[in-house]
């Protein structure tokens, strides 16, 4: 990477000499943006421009994710300029794919970048000339000089069997496939995350294609933060890298913009939305709605032997049961914990990868068998289920075939039921395996928001069972197996929350 001098010595010689201008511009993203597209930005680079030069420019870096606050240029370079200098310059790429949320900025991005190679006269000058031309893809540029193609496209289509003449995708640039409607549900960060995944990067080329990926963040289980993930998990080889407006430190990200603090507090107030602000410049996010549980409350370990020298208790299965398994119902959710000790010692550890799907109630009750029998120990392991409606059926169904089930009646909302146990996982009596929770958590810590919350409900219904039955009382109405309600009895110890109903299977 050469020296900020060596840049400058490079820049006085290409601005006396077309051929050496032409000829350093190809070969280096930061000096064709320098010469080319300095109109882009109106202040001096900031480091980490040069760092985002640097990565762009490298060949092996195949999978490159850029987190950037807003108005920070990114988009400049990371999409604009580096998908032009990719054909023209020294990669000498000959389908790129520029991929937006929706065809409107697709279409926007198309007439960027046409713009550009039409009137921009020293880009001309030295590259071209450019005949522009839509292809069959619809908005699409034909480079004719280059052999090349850049496709404009949206995360609502499918990119699956595009070619250029003979060439697949050598070149995607995902630019804010993301908003924030798509991902407000579970289902919609999974159809983006599906579609970047399974569809637009299997379209490319497998050993020439680059991804670049550019985004702000609008979501903890965002695009953005998966790829993160994988990326940090080593599941996924790429670079990561994130720009906020001003970092943990108090460090201004961009000072030849924002030379102060002043000028940061006139850029918030020009925004004039706090949530906004937080997540799309500064990269932190803040929930739209109370949060019942905070992320930081989250306390994460791998569940000890379930042995008695571990003051082992027993194991739990929590059923929040659905029978449609059409696309947008809610889903079956089973969570398993393992629970140890008693008192101000208990510990109740959630286990990894609960069945949260859309089955039938042949599926489901096959599921529960299996969890049972898998996770017990020595014996079959208890299952709650949420005795409302069907469910009455379910329970009579395994209870029939040997297995201690048992309906719990909830009182009370989805989200009071959770508020009751938030205070178990502050304090550290709730621990989650540290893989394979994710989605649990997200409901967990984005209550309200989510559109589905099975799973946080089938924590939230088993856990004060297993917490109060020890104290002689519990907040859920159990039912024996007649469907008869056994709690409600106001003149019990417990609040008029119900007495235990003893059983043994």
């Amino acid at each position: 990477m050469e020296s900020e001098k060596e840049i400058l010595a490079i820049i006085e010689l290409m601005i006396r000499d077309r051929k050496i201008r032409s000829a350093a511009a190809t070969q280096s993203l930061r000096l064709f943006f320098g010469t080319y597209f300095g109109h882009y930005v109106g202040h001096p680079f900031a480091p980490f421009h040069m760092e985002m030069f640097y990565l762009a420019e490298d060949p092996a870096n195949k999978t490159i994710v850029v987190m950037g606050a807003r108005n920070s240029a990114k988009s400049a370079i990371m999409n604009t300029a580096l998908s032009i200098w990719s054909v023209l310059g020294a990669p000498q790429k000959k389908f790129v794919i520029i991929a937006s949320r929706t065809q409107q900025k697709a279409k926007q991005h198309f007439m960027n970048t046409r713009k550009e190679l039409e009137s921009n006269r020293l880009l001309r000058s030295d590259l071209g000339p450019f005949k522009t031309e839509e292809s069959q893809w619809g908005s699409s540029i034909v480079l004719s000089k280059y052999d090349a193609q850049i496709t404009f496209a949206s995360a609502e289509q499918s990119l699956r069997g595009m070619r250029y003449k003979q060439y697949r995708p050598d070149l995607l640039i995902a630019d804010d496939i993301e908003d924030s409607d798509s991902v407000r549900t579970i289902d919609g960060r999974n159809d983006t995350y599906n579609w970047i995944t399974q569809d637009a990067i299997p379209a490319g080329d497998l050993e020439k294609m680059r991804v670049v990926l550019l985004g702000t963040l609008l979501h903890e289980d965002s695009v953005m933060m998966r790829f993160k993930k994988d990326i940090a998990n080593g599941t996924r080889n790429g670079i990561y890298r994130e720009y906020p407006l001003i970092d943990s430190a108090g460090t201004i990200l961009w000072p030849g913009k924002y030379p102060n603090v002043a000028a940061v507090e006139a850029e918030r107030l020009r925004v004039g939305n706090d949530r906004a602000w937080a997540q799309e410049f500064l990269l932190r996010i803040v929930s739209d709605h109370e949060r019942v549980v905070h992320p930081d409350w989250i306390k994460y370990e791998e569940c000890p032997e379930p042995a008695v020298a571990n003051k082992y208790r027993a194991t739990y299965i929590g059923i929040d049961p659905a029978i449609s398994e059409e696309k947008k119902a809610a889903c079956t959710a089973m969570v398993v914990v393992r629970v140890f000790g008693w008192g101000e010692n208990i510990r109740i550890y959630v286990l990894p990868y609960p069945v949260n799907e859309r089955i039938g109630l042949p599926t489901i009750i096959e599921r529960a068998k299996t969890l049972s029998n898998t996770y017990g120990k020595n014996t079959k392991a208890k299952i709650y289920v949420e005795d409302v409606g069907f469910q009455k059926g379910l329970v009579q169904v395994l209870q029939d075939q040997g297995y201690p089930a048992l309906g719990l009646r909830p009182q009370g909302d989805k989200r009071a039921r959770l508020a009751l146990i938030s205070h178990h996982i502050k304090n550290g009596t709730i621990h989650f395996a540290p893989r394979g929770n994710e989605e649990l958590v997200m409901q967990i810590v984005n209550f309200g928001s989510e559109n589905y919350m099975d799973l946080a409900d089938a924590l939230s219904m088993i856990v004060p069972e297993i917490i109060n039955t020890q104290q002689g009382y519990q907040p859920f109405s159990r039912v024996d197996r007649k469907g008869e309600n056994d709690g409600g009895n106001p003149d019990i110890g417990s609040g008029g929350f119900g007495r235990i109903h003893r059983k043994k299977f």
